[in-house]
């Protein structure tokens, strides 16, 4: 199908009840609040126990018979930007997958796009991309701007990855359910390396009011699964 035809559809898992996701959620309240600008369907899993790569491959399989744009996200990114949808769609025609923040290169072990272990040591920030702000307000209280956006990456930010469905079906690319809640975007990320899939950034306004625990104990565990998969 036309990929200018696809519906664009949010996939985002949340532990709040559906009500109070609706009317506390940052990702919500700022999707509903431009649904006139930049119309796109949301699909929430409300009250959610399930890892997010349980919760998106279920979301991935339900795509088969209705194509979309699929649009991975936390339940507290602010979109703040009127035209998010196109520039969606614009960055999916230079990349196959998308995000917000990302890193142009990885080394042997790296742990995210910004931190090469479980301890916080930082990659070099020189091969960072993408601009994001963080805080509970708009406009936002800090705005890390970590490098030129639109370049080709190795690595991205689960706080958003965006990917034609038809993509996914075509090639078989899936999260690893073994990684629930750390490290899933980092090992998404190498299995699209593995099948030459283009990852990169590209420029859209967002607000996301966490960061991740890269130095917590369940980190550090499934960090550990990761370098079982992953030896280089």
């Amino acid at each position: 199908m036309n990929p200018d035809l696809l519906p664009i559809r949010l996939i985002c898992a949340t532990k709040l009840p559906k009500d109070q996701f609706l009317s506390h959620s940052a990702t919500a309240k700022s999707t509903f609040a431009l649904k006139k600008a930049c119309d796109a369907e949301v699909s929430f899993f409300p009250s959610n126990t399930l890892g997010l790569s349980q919760v998106y491959n279920k979301a991935i399989k339900e795509a088969a018979k209705k194509p979309a744009i699929l649009v991975f996200i936390h339940d507290d990114v602010f979109i703040a930007d009127l035209f998010w949808t196109h520039r969606i769609r614009n960055g999916l025609k230079q990349f196959d997958i998308v995000g917000l923040a990302g890193n142009t290169t990885r080394i042997a072990k790296q742990a995210s796009w910004i931190y090469l272990d479980a301890g916080k040591k930082m990659a070099n920030s020189k091969h960072f991309s993408g601009c994001v702000g963080h805080g509970n307000q708009f406009p936002p209280k800090v705005v890390s701007n970590y490098g030129p956006v639109g370049l080709e990456c190795k690595l991205l930010d689960g706080l958003l990855l965006a990917v034609n469905s038809e993509t996914l079906q075509r090639t078989g690319l899936r999260f690893d359910e073994r990684f629930k809640f750390h490290l899933y975007d980092t090992d998404f990320c190498r299995s699209a390396e593995a099948l030459k899939l283009k990852m990169g950034t590209i420029s859209l306004s967002a607000v996301h009011q966490s960061g991740g625990n890269f130095s917590s104990d369940e980190f550090k565990r499934q960090y550990k699964d990761y370098l079982l998969k992953w030896v280089d």
